[in-house]
């Protein structure tokens, strides 16, 4: 009878990219058997989560080649894109994702997510190995941005904007990507042509929109000031809320008391039965980000999106815990920019929730 084992794995970089390292467990029959861990230089979080999940299948395969295994990761993107329901388009996660599928038989191999604290022993291996180097490794990371800054090679460059107010913005209504859909309100319509005023000034090549109304009417405004044409894309759709949406903060504390508590306190949370967890909605737009640079590198992009997709991008792109979502507020028609370089993936903030032009 062939062995099984359970292993978990994560990645971390300190600058994404920076100084990363990845922390893996090689666990049979409740034991832990193997404890992996190293630096790996200089690299994105996709990078260090991939790593680590290769040198775990690696000593998988050495123990027993005929071995199942059961791979957990807190990385949504990596489960996905290694169990196929998602397209890798990053050469870099490519090569990576070949040579893990190349470890072990890949039919051997199942992947399943898991929360973020269920992942503690892997990520606190992963930091053990970055906090071992990280004082000749930090300065790496603020030279590599600096340089790249002063290079003069030309930028991807992402205007995120938030669409402007509906009739449920000023109630603080739950109004997600899977709801009632509202227009924009008078003031969201007023919101929608200063923004558009300001936008075409700044000259950019495309214009990508979340399909829902809200969105589709703030850059309609923007098309007439740039005209550039609206393309839809699903990615960018707000985060589902389930039962909650159309509800206020205090009518979910009210009906939904366990839920929500478990919901302002985890960024594995669902928001509602039927919802979207801060995780699953940081998953894929760091997906849709990473296709977005990949396909038109070096063009200045106008997105225009929603409030918990834009957070959890500024989360991602200064490779802060997860749980910054919940200390961040992007306003309604605000532009937030992000610049990436490079087939690296190097990102950086250039500005979050800016309304001069509201002013």
């Amino acid at each position: 009878m062939s062995r099984a084992f359970i292993i978990s794995a994560d990645g971390g970089s300190r600058g994404n990219p920076g100084p990363a390292a990845y922390g893996a467990v090689v666990s049979e029959n409740g034991k832990i058997l193997h404890e992996l861990f190293e630096t790996i230089g200089i690299a994105t979080n996709n990078v260090a989560e991939y790593s680590g999940l290769l040198a775990a299948l690696r000593k998988v395969n050495e123990i027993d080649p005929t071995a199942t295994v059961e791979a957990r990761m807190d990385s949504k993107l990596v489960v996905e894109q290694m169990s196929g329901r998602w397209q890798i388009k990053h050469p870099d996660m490519r090569e990576l994702a070949k040579l893990a599928r190349d470890a072990h038989p890949h039919d051997l191999v199942t992947y399943k997510w898991i929360p973020r604290d269920e992942n503690s022993h892997a990520d606190r291996l992963a930091n053990k190995a970055l906090d071992g180097d990280v004082s000749t490794d930090a300065p790496l990371q603020k030279n590599f941005l600096v340089e790249r800054l002063v290079s003069g090679e030309k930028p991807t460059v992402i205007y995120f904007v938030r669409h402007g107010e509906t009739i449920l913005t000023p109630e603080r209504r739950f109004s997600g990507g899977d709801g009632s859909d509202p227009e924009l309100s008078h003031e969201g319509i007023a919101q929608a042509e200063a923004v558009a005023k300001e936008l075409g000034a700044r000259k950019a090549d495309l214009l990508i929109v979340s399909p829902m109304v809200r969105t589709v009417q703030t850059a309609e405004r923007i098309a007439k000031a740039t005209g550039l044409k609206i393309e839809l894309d699903e990615a960018w759709r707000e985060a589902g809320f389930g039962e909650w949406d159309g509800l206020k903060i205090s009518e979910v504390k009210e009906l939904y008391p366990n839920e929500w508590l478990a919901w302002v306190s985890s960024t594995a949370a669902p928001a509602g039965l039927g919802g979207e967890s801060y995780e699953d909605v940081a998953a894929r737009s760091e997906l849709a980000l990473t296709n977005l640079v990949l396909e038109h590198p070096g063009k200045t992009i106008i997105v225009v999106t929603h409030n918990y997709v834009i957070r959890s991008l500024v989360a991602i792109v200064l490779g802060a815990p997860l749980e910054s979502v919940f200390h961040l507020d992007v306003l309604p028609c605000s532009i937030t920019t992000i610049n990436t370089w490079g087939s690296d993936g190097l990102r950086a903030l250039r500005g979050l929730s800016e309304r001069s032009h509201l002013k």
